[in-house]
């Protein structure tokens, strides 16, 4: 019995997103009985998880096209179609295009992603088993992090136009999506090669998205780096409260040194002015950081301001990598920190993201919220943090369900959630 084609992701939201495109897109191409795997090359370990899943499927169904794209795969093709496992190999942009399904498509098929150009518009409406929606704004990255291959699985930054993103957010909110979150690879470059549309740069779009969608309830950012939020994101953070008070900082260390090997664009005084500054036009605003451990010459004193900038940012949320190599970068060649020692620094900002995590969440208690529910017991605050919701038990009237925006009261907390009532 034939089946419809079934998406694995791995990574980042703008993933999440082009599985949804990959879904409709084999879909309709008529794959059938077929996993595809949507790869991510950020670290080792993403790699490895995903040739992991490429033998799982396989052992779950001898019978089944097995086929290979994402990240990894635009970097290293070669290695995934020498797997015996695998069907065939798609690139990043080749993976959006329905003749990559067909059944006379090539077994390997990738183009030179620094070539592209464009971002192809898709008309996503929705996305299965999900309370709010991702919405593409931008691809592609064209700075140089010496530690980071994704700009050379993603190609040159370009940004999606206006028009599409309006048309996009519009057909989300008609289909019930009551929050939508920006996504791309680097969307605080948002605007800079739109020719036809000089000076919008993320903030002037942002700001033209919510006037064009009056009816969109609440709008998120993903990751962004800390020097990118121009004068009208300032304004939109102090001013629309439909912009949601939750930002995610590409921030990866606290030391001025590492971050100038890191060839990243700020230091740290510019990450602590950044929150600081947000929280006086935005008190109940919240933070969310990446940050990378063990990064090569990384000495005690370097991890020691990585881990004060913790509180001196007042992060609420910490996202950790072990330092990871990636072949062909400049890091790769700098002097590496040994691997138990990254792991160690990795373990220590993890626990202190415990701790700073829980005291922001009992500093919520006491509040009331607005929570969008995601399932029967779960929701996400304005600030993006978990909130146990009671449950009722079997269907009752007023019950709400998944996508549906509810007042809650926050009335205690619990490992790293919120514990709320629907609000009388």
């Amino acid at each position: 019995m034939s089946r419809a084609p079934e998406v694995l992701t791995f990574g980042c939201r703008l993933n999440t997103y082009e599985s949804e495109v990959i879904r409709r897109t084999a879909a309709e191409a008529g794959l059938e009985n077929a996993v595809v795997i949507n790869t991510c090359a950020v670290t080792a370990e993403a790699e490895r998880q995903a040739r992991q899943a490429i033998r799982r499927a396989r052992r779950a169904d001898p019978t089944a096209c097995i086929i290979v794209t994402g990240c990894a795969a635009q970097i290293d093709g070669a290695r995934f179609a020498a797997m015996p496992e695998v069907d065939r190999v798609i690139g990043n942009r080749e993976k959006l295009l329905a003749k990559s399904y067909a059944p006379d498509a090539p077994r390997v098929r990738i183009d030179d992603i620094m070539a592209v150009r464009e971002t192809a518009g898709h008309l996503i409406e929705g996305f299965a088993g999900r309370a709010r929606a991702f919405l593409q704004v931008q691809n592609g990255c064209d700075h140089r992090c010496t530690f980071c291959i994704i700009p050379f699985a993603r190609g040159p930054s370009r940004s999606v136009p206006l028009p599409a993103i309006v048309a996009e957010a519009r057909a989300l909110v008609a289909a019930g999506y009551n929050e939508l979150v920006l996504t791309g690879v680097d969307i605080g470059d948002y605007g800079r090669d739109l020719a036809a549309e000089l000076g919008l740069g993320l903030g002037a779009m942002v700001a033209a998205l919510l006037e064009a969608v009056p009816e969109l309830p609440r709008l998120r950012l993903s990751s962004i780096d800390p020097v990118e939020v121009d004068d009208d994101l300032w304004r939109l953070f102090a001013e629309e409260p439909r912009l949601m008070p939750h930002l995610h900082l590409s921030l990866q260390a606290g030391d001025d040194l590492v971050l100038k090997r890191m060839r990243r664009r700020h230091l740290r005084a510019d990450a602590v002015e950044l929150c600081a500054r947000l929280r006086r036009v935005r008190p109940d605003i919240a933070f969310g950081a990446d940050l990378i451990a063990g990064f090569p010459t990384e000495t005690e004193a370097m991890f020691a301001n990585t881990l004060a900038i913790i509180d001196e940012c007042g992060l609420a949320y910490l996202h950790v990598f072990p330092y990871s190599e990636r072949p062909g970068t400049p890091a790769a060649r700098m002097p590496a920190v040994p691997v138990a020692l990254r792991r160690a620094r990795a373990r220590a900002l993890r626990e202190e993201g415990a701790r700073v995590l829980d005291r922001y969440l009992a500093s919520r208690v006491g509040t009331t919220a607005r929570v969008l529910v995601e399932r029967e017991g779960f929701g996400r605050s304005e600030q993006h943090a978990p909130v146990l919701l009671p449950v009722s038990g079997g269907p009752a009237p007023g019950r709400q369900g998944a996508g549906d925006i509810i007042a809650v009261d926050i009335v205690g907390h619990k490992s790293v959630s919120l514990i709320g009532r629907p609000a009388a």
